[in-house]
């Protein structure tokens, strides 16, 4: 074998070895490449899992498990407003307990969902165990015409009522007739004012079974 032919063999096999090292080492790279993110990603879901378990709970004990909607009511306590029939008197007396003829101020549960209300002015008419009766107050016009005026608007009864101590700014107010509200002791902040007696007796007849 002349020293061309040595030469043109050690080419061919450097070249063979040379490729066959450049695979083995774009496998390995390859090969490490992918298991590094896969590891990654299964630490990072790890954490990730933990962290959405931690937030969970912590979420839970910040709403107490009542989803936020709580008021002073106190979600899912009220039992409804009141149905059966009543007999109303006049008995009014400041003297810090809500006596029937006085405007107090209390949080009313909404119509349509009783955990949920605001706090408004209310006329006491009765007791029905532990909770006060009422009627509830809004300064919105509902209906025309005087005192005692009585209309029906879409599904309520309002009476005008005229104006009095439990408006600040002295407008005029209505009451809803037909809705009997459920007063907590505990959520009356406030006594507010006497009705009149005149006004108070024209309520009495329609509320009165």
């Amino acid at each position: 074998m002349n020293w061309k032919s040595l030469v043109n063999r050690a080419a061919r096999i450097g070249v063979r070895e040379g490729l066959r090292y450049l695979r083995q080492s774009q496998s390995k790279k390859n090969s490490g490449g992918s298991s590094q993110p896969t590891d990654a990603r299964r630490q990072d879901s790890a954490r990730s899992g933990g962290g959405g378990t931690a937030s969970a709970g912590s979420a839970d004990r910040a709403t107490g498990g009542q989803g936020g909607s709580g008021s002073q009511g106190g979600s899912g306590s009220y039992p409804g407003d009141f149905m059966r029939s009543l007999k109303v008197s006049y008995s009014p007396d400041l003297d810090g307990d809500a006596d029937p003829g006085e405007v107090v101020w209390g949080w009313v549960p909404f119509e349509e969902d009783y955990s949920q209300g605001k706090d408004r002015p209310s006329l006491v008419v009765g007791r029905d165990g532990k909770w006060v009766l009422a009627l509830m107050l809004t300064s919105k016009d509902h209906i025309p015409g005087g005192v005692g005026e009585v209309r029906e608007d879409r599904h309520a009864k309002w009476m005008n009522i005229g104006s009095g101590d439990w408006d600040s700014q002295g407008r005029p107010s209505e009451l809803r007739l037909d809705r009997i509200i459920r007063l907590d002791p505990d959520s009356i902040r406030r006594e507010g004012a006497i009705m009149p007696r005149d006004v108070f007796d024209r309520v009495a007849k329609h509320i009165s079974g």
